[in-house]
């Protein structure tokens, strides 16, 4: 879907937002990790410093163009890109992230 280059141009311009808006707030050590796989980001900050709201409305501020959407963490995981992350007290625990709608029914190749 659309020109082949499309992909390169919004790698190229999320790189420069990144580096333009949120390398300054990963200086201030407000988050202590950002990771970002194409459209899915993942954050994790110090709440006593700030806290969702603030990081949504400043997300959201960067271009009139981008909304963030937000996922909390509920029982103690989240889930981003394919994965479930768990975390304990002292570790971090990942799994596969199965959507409530997956089964595991496949198509064979030759019908």
């Amino acid at each position: 879907m659309g020109s082949p280059v499309s992909g390169t141009v919004v790698e190229i311009f999320l790189q420069y937002l990144e580096h333009m808006h949120i390398k300054s707030v990963l200086d201030s050590k407000q988050i202590l990790f950002y990771d970002r796989y194409i459209d899915d980001v993942l954050i994790i900050y110090d709440t006593e410093s700030t806290n969702q709201d603030t990081l949504t409305r400043y997300t959201n501020s960067i271009h009139e163009n981008m909304q963030f959407n937000p996922t909390q963490e509920s029982n103690d995981s989240i889930n981003f890109l394919d994965f479930t992350i768990v975390r304990g007290i002292f570790h971090l625990e990942i799994d596969i992230y199965r959507k409530p709608t997956t089964t595991d029914t496949t198509i064979h190749f030759f019908i």
